[in-house]
């Protein structure tokens, strides 16, 4: 049988209410951004971590304060036995599952020469293959209770566009690209559409004041748009894209990186 959500006015705003949404890495930067922002649209929250509960314990407050359930989950997904242990957990706390986005990820830049085979494991198990066996893991949930969800892959600019030491890392994003397509195709006879968001420089409160002014300020002047990107826009991306004003959108891609990947000027300001 269908299940069915409930609308809420918050604001002048519809809102959906009970539908739940996990993101994956969301203790922190990036995910912690998504997570408040789903909060403050109006859904439940899964937070995952790896390392640091602190850190998502200090998301579930502020998530708390938009009045939704949410639950923490501790899983590394380079290990699929944790993967699968969290999305039960996750059964059996919401019992739904209608947005997951892939978010956890290990960023590690190597020159050619120095990359070792624990590295590239490390990097490839958590970015390619965690996302692929959480994704299987929601679909198994979203096809069980007839939900016709959304899975948010968040890869990288490095998918396209090409940086030093990142043969690794941008293999790892643009494997999980590909993917992106391939699980749309297979996952639309269910009503369920899989869609990425590839962020750029992303501002993450850098508390290092040295580094700040010596590093992200001459990087941000090289991006077209001046400035890095921040957590909560690509939060507001990822609502726009799981909601219905996004219903005929499923195997696409969207850059969030104020214009970093485009071709270099002729007076070679960008670079």
């Amino acid at each position: 049988m269908q299940s069915w959500v409930t609308l809420i006015i918050q604001g002048g705003k519809i809102l959906i209410d009970n539908k739940v949404a996990l993101i994956t890495g969301s203790g922190r930067g990036i995910g912690k951004g998504i997570a408040i922002t789903l909060a403050k649209a109006g859904y439940d929250i899964a937070i995952n971590y790896n390392s640091s509960r602190e850190g998502a314990e200090k998301v579930a407050q502020e998530v708390a304060k938009f009045n939704r359930k949410v639950n923490i989950y501790k899983a590394n997904i380079q290990h699929i036995e944790e993967i699968k242990t969290m999305f039960q957990n996750l059964y059996n706390d919401f019992g739904r599952l209608d947005l997951l986005v892939n978010n956890a990820g290990v960023t590690r830049m190597n020159p050619v020469l120095e990359v070792t085979e624990e590295m590239w494991n490390e990097v490839m198990n958590t970015d390619l293959r965690g996302t692929f066996f959480c994704s299987q893991a929601a679909f198994k949930i979203m096809k069980e209770k007839e939900i016709k969800g959304t899975i948010i892959n968040i890869t990288s600019n490095h998918a396209l566009g090409c940086w030093p030491d990142s043969s690794v890392y941008a293999a790892a994003k643009a494997g999980v690209e590909k993917l992106t397509k391939n699980l749309a195709l297979d996952l639309s006879e269910y009503g369920i559409r899989v869609c990425s968001i590839a962020p750029g420089y992303t501002e993450l409160h850098w508390e290092d004041k040295y580094k700040y002014e010596k590093y992200i300020i001459p990087t941000a002047k090289k991006i077209p748009l001046q400035r890095f990107g921040t957590p909560e826009e690509i939060g507001e991306a990822v609502v726009f894209l799981a909601s219905e004003s996004a219903g005929y959108i499923t195997g696409a891609s969207l850059f969030i990186d104020g214009g970093a990947t485009l071709p270099i000027v002729a007076d070679n300001r960008f670079v």
